[in-house]
């Protein structure tokens, strides 16, 4: 069974950092795309970065030049760092990851749980 586990979120001021890490256990033969999404209420999922194995990282472009997607392929752990961060930014914050599991014999999308991240002064 595959897990994934956020942490990393909490309140901060504008202007402010947050990390994000997300770390993905279990039967995984192969990841081949790690990435973050987010969502507020009253709207759907969205993009926030993604990191393909092989491929380049994409950002939102509400994001980009204030948050930075990381990986450590030897740990299956995808990181967000977020700078700069702005009111906007307050959201559920999930971790994703496209992988083959080997327990079940599927390539297909998993989530994390969710991490709350405001952004309030």
């Amino acid at each position: 069974q595959v897990q994934l586990v956020e942490s990393g979120g909490g309140l901060v001021q504008p202007g402010g950092s947050l990390r994000l890490s997300c770390a993905a256990s279990g039967s995984i033969g192969m990841i081949y795309n790690m990435g973050w999404y987010r969502q507020d209420p009253g709207n759907g999922r969205e993009l926030v970065a993604t990191m393909p194995t092989f491929g380049s990282t994409d950002y939102a472009d509400s994001v980009r030049g204030r948050f930075t997607i990381s990986r450590d392929n030897a740990k299956n752990t995808v990181y967000l760092q977020m700078n700069s961060l702005k009111p906007e930014d307050t959201a559920v914050y999930y971790c994703n990851a496209d992988l083959y599991s080997t327990d079940v014999r599927y390539r297909g999308l998993y989530w994390g749980q969710g991490t709350q991240v405001t952004v309030s002064s």
